[in-house]
């Protein structure tokens, strides 16, 4: 299994992935076109037959603030670390780019606790995330879950009400 940034020649497997959690009411559908405007934003995970089994995106959305989104992993190698291995190589992809803070929202709550994400009250998070919620078939009655992970976990546990929403504000 290797994880690498993903090619535009991945689009139709990372879109068949998508398709099949939003299908379920687990993610929000994307079209070809937005995954190949946003493809530089996701990292795959490949077989060793060179075939995408898994794909993640990581969107910025401030200095310190990005999402991890898009998560999805093919039935078949799912609960085999996958899923894992692609939340880790986007965190250290927020590293690189200086990146304090990484949230998702999520139903897979236990998943992301035991990668080192903390859940909060989606009120923390700053209003512009929720463009894409309109989009989502369960809006406005979302049963998703806000978790973030930190370079200083010490932050996790003094976030006050807006914290994570004024780091944003100016955006």
């Amino acid at each position: 299994m290797n994880i690498r940034p993903a090619r535009v020649g991945d689009v139709p497997a990372i879109y068949e992935l998508i398709r099949t959690f939003a299908e379920r009411r687990q993610m929000i559908r994307r079209s070809m076109g937005e995954l190949y405007e946003s493809i530089r934003e996701f990292l795959v995970a490949v077989d060793g037959d060179n075939q995408v089994v898994g794909c993640v995106a990581l969107h910025v959305f401030w200095h310190d603030l990005a999402e991890l989104r898009c998560l999805a992993v093919g039935e078949r190698l799912q609960g085999q670390g996958v899923g894992r291995r692609l939340v880790e190589a986007c965190w250290d992809q927020a590293r690189e780019l200086e990146i304090a803070t990484v949230f998702t929202l999520t139903h897979a709550v236990g998943f992301f606790e035991r990668c080192g994400y903390h859940q909060i009250d989606k009120a923390e998070l700053p209003h512009k995330i929720w463009n894409e919620c309109v989009r989502c078939p369960l809006f406005p009655n979302c049963q998703e879950v806000a978790l973030v992970r930190s370079v200083d976990p010490e932050r996790l546990s003094t976030l006050g009400a807006g914290e994570l929403q004024a780091a944003s504000a100016e955006a």
